[in-house]
């Protein structure tokens, strides 16, 4: 193989091929083959290159162009093709030198120029194949957002669920095809969307308004936000379990005996990066789990319908391990011989005897041990009192 790159990227938009750089015509120029999507190959101009249409489902094309690999290809994507874009799932699998980008402007800046906002400031979702709960954690008064779209029935997809969640008077500038001959821009106010058919390509900018529940940033949510039988480790104490599990960027958190699913959830939260699994003996639970993380857009979440540590074997190694309900001498003996060394373990006991368990464990291994005794005012006759909660006794260590 030469060390010239065998494959092009190239990004471009509904102005092609007169919105295409020096670059990028010259690439296609020079192609023997020309691979997208039907409606991109549709936007070039003539070529002596063969076409070839990007197959569904997408993996199938991916195969199909590194099987061109050593002859002079290009490949179709919109705007910029790493934004939301195809470029990664193809460079993933070549090396550096076999391949260049020549992005083209994102959908993104050009629906922030229609409407004159900074995007740094400006929230940017593709939601092509994502659920729309992904924008749960950024629905807020004033927020704005570019949502991209996989075609024109989730426009009133999108309408509906903002006046679902509570912000239908959010502002919504539907922009289709844009930056083409063929864009149409159209606004409205989400729970009065016109009834007319949006058309593909097209995406939607929304200053969001209304008196929805906004969700916090801080650990600690309301327990409101995850339904429950019961059995959930409750604000103050999910607060201040959140912040001795400490998330850092990249890491993976095992969550032992997930009840609802609220510390592995408020978990992925913290940061977009982060990852986790929870097991759950109950096959219910595991259920609620993964209807809460679905309700509040969280979909880094594996949940698993067994016990532990039979249930543990094979997972993904994890960074953090929380216990929230199991505990066993069995357990933490698994878990000792098991992890490696640097894995943090944060344990909640509730019982006398997962008290005396993490007692043992911290005389022998160390780290940190909490009692957290909290009461909550209550009526009293005709007046109020404490109402004391079971204490916790919280272990925290790094093996």
């Amino acid at each position: 193989m030469t060390d010239a790159p065998w494959l092009h990227i190239i990004g471009l938009g509904e102005d092609a091929p007169q919105g295409l750089s020096p670059a990028s015509l010259s690439a296609l120029k020079n192609a023997e083959i020309v691979m997208g999507p039907p409606r991109h190959l549709s936007l070039l101009p003539a070529l002596d290159a063969e076409r070839i249409a990007w197959p569904v489902p997408f993996a199938d094309g991916v195969t199909q162009l590194l099987a061109l690999r050593g002859r002079r290809v290009a490949m179709l994507a919109s705007g910029d093709p790493f934004w939301f874009g195809a470029g990664t799932s193809v460079t993933r699998h070549l090396e550096a030198q076999e391949w260049v980008a020549l992005p083209g402007p994102s959908t993104f800046s050009l629906a922030a120029s229609q409407m004159g906002w900074p995007l740094e400031r400006t929230a940017c979702f593709g939601l092509h194949a994502a659920p729309l709960a992904r924008l749960r954690s950024a629905l807020a008064p004033g927020a704005r957002m570019i949502v991209l779209l996989r075609d024109g029935a989730a426009v009133r997809d999108l309408a509906d669920y903002l006046t679902g969640e509570g912000f239908g008077a959010s502002f919504m500038t539907v922009l289709e095809a844009l930056g083409g001959p063929r864009m149409r821009r159209t606004d409205a106010v989400a729970d009065a969307l016109p009834d007319v058919a949006f058309s593909h390509p097209v995406c939607c900018a929304v200053e969001v308004q209304g008196a929805g529940a906004v969700l916090p940033l801080a650990s600690g949510r309301a327990d409101a936000w995850f339904d429950s039988d019961g059995t959930m480790t409750k604000r103050p104490v999910r607060a201040l379990t959140l912040s001795a599990l400490a998330p850092r960027p990249f890491e993976h958190l095992w969550d032992i005996g997930g009840g609802s699913g609220s510390i592995a959830i408020e978990w992925l939260l913290s940061h977009p990066t982060l990852t986790a699994t929870t097991i759950e003996p109950r096959a219910d639970r595991a259920e609620r789990i993964t209807a809460n993380a679905a309700k509040l857009g969280v979909d880094r979440l594996k949940v698993i319908h067994g016990s532990a540590p039979e249930g543990l074997s094979g997972l993904t190694p994890p960074d953090v391990v929380f216990i929230g309900g199991g505990l066993s001498e069995g357990l933490l003996a698994w878990l000792e011989d098991t992890l490696p060394q640097g894995t943090r373990l944060v344990a909640n006991a509730v019982t006398l005897e997962s008290e005396a368990l993490v007692t043992l464990a911290h005389a022998r291994l160390g780290g940190d041990l909490l009692r957290i005794e909290l009461a909550a005012a209550q009526p009293l006759g005709p007046k109020r009192g404490w109402k004391a909660s079971y204490p916790i006794v919280q272990w925290s260590v790094t093996l």
